[in-house]
């Protein structure tokens, strides 16, 4: 048999020592230019060929992985977006990016918003974000409030209820605001109600009661105590009554406004003129001018009922007369007050009250 040797030969293939000196050389002539025989030629990156990318992991504050949380991915300066979702491991990556700086956004459902910083890639870098932890978004409600007339007519009324003369009396039938808003049914009876319990009007009641009873007046309820207390039941009736007739039952019914509306300008005897014919003209609801029923009718019809308990002798179409006509008269005297003194007298007047334009 041939030895190796030979055989090598035999077969044209020349012998080890013969190719050993040319391995060396052939590693030389693969070292890059610039860098020593000695140093070790890099070895490609494998995410080389499919551009810059980034990958990151989205957790909760527990450290629970969030899965489906939306992160979106916007390249700068063109803007130009990428959406990707979480996975089952929370992780989420974007491949085959071009060279850029880049901002990430991660969303979740019941967790704040995370914004990136900036992140500038070069050529085939790859960058994995620090892991995103998600705040817990704090509970938020937005609420759309509507301001209705119902609303600014309601405002109104409770302006109109701090409105006192001398700080004491009250002065809530009148109204500073020229184009005031309409009440409606319940705020007119509000507006009645509030009026009918102040605590003044129940001692004006005991004033007025307490003269009669000095003068004698509806002898039939007779003196003392007794006599008293029937006389200002006789008075807080006519004034309740009056009220809730004039001031709520029929405006209500006929759609008027029971207040009185300030004018503050003109003449004297224009303001004179207009502050006497509020007896029998109001405004209703519409806006419009119209004849005054529900005073008109309501202090009529305040004292018909009276009849029913002043004393026997006492009763009757006169009674009925008289505290009729005692009511219009009155009305119109307040009403010259109003216009030329009770405004200068009275606190909570709104101080951007509005005459007529």
């Amino acid at each position: 048999m041939l030895g190796a040797h030979a055989q090598a030969q035999t077969a044209g293939i020349p012998p080890a020592s013969s190719i050993a000196p040319s391995v060396p050389a052939l590693a030389q002539s693969a070292v890059p230019p610039g860098r020593s025989p000695s140093s070790p030629t890099p070895l490609a990156s494998p995410t080389a060929q499919f551009g810059v990318g980034i990958a990151g992991t989205v957790t909760a504050p527990d450290g629970h992985v969030i899965v489906g949380a939306v992160v979106t991915l916007v390249t700068k300066p063109s803007n130009s977006q990428q959406t990707a979702l979480t996975d089952g491991e929370g992780a989420f990556h974007f491949t085959r990016l071009p060279p850029g700086t880049f901002q990430i956004t991660v969303t979740a459902i019941g967790f704040a918003p995370w914004v990136s910083h900036d992140i500038a890639l070069s050529e085939n870098q790859q960058y994995q974000v620090p892991e995103i932890s998600l705040e817990i978004a704090s509970a938020s409600t937005t609420v759309h409030a509507v301001f209705t007339g119902h609303d600014l007519a309601e405002q109104q009324m409770h302006q109109e209820e701090k409105q006192r003369i001398l700080g004491v009396f009250p002065n809530f039938y009148t109204s500073y605001v020229w184009k005031a808003e309409p009440l409606t049914s319940k705020q007119k009876f509000e507006l009645a109600w509030r009026s009918s319990i102040d605590p003044v009007t129940f001692l004006t009641t005991g004033a007025i009661a307490g003269i009669q009873q000095w003068q004698n007046d509806f002898s039939g309820y007779g003196p003392g105590i007794g006599g008293y207390a029937k006389r200002y039941g006789a008075n807080y009736t006519d004034g309740f009554v009056g009220v809730m007739i004039g001031g709520w039952v029929l405006p209500s019914v006929l759609h008027q406004d029971p207040r009185y509306f300030y004018k503050g300008v003109g003449s004297i005897r224009s303001r004179a003129l207009y502050a006497l014919s509020t007896i029998f003209i109001c405004r209703g609801d519409n806006g419009r001018w119209q004849p005054n029923y529900s005073n008109v009718l309501g202090t009529f019809a305040a004292g018909g009922i009276s009849n029913a308990y002043y004393p026997a002798n006492d009763r009757g179409f006169q009674l009925t007369m008289e505290n009729s006509l005692i009511g219009l008269a009155a009305g119109g005297g307040t009403a010259l007050l109003q216009e030329f003194l009770i405004r200068k007298l009275s606190r909570g007047v709104p101080s951007s009250s509005s005459t007529q334009p």
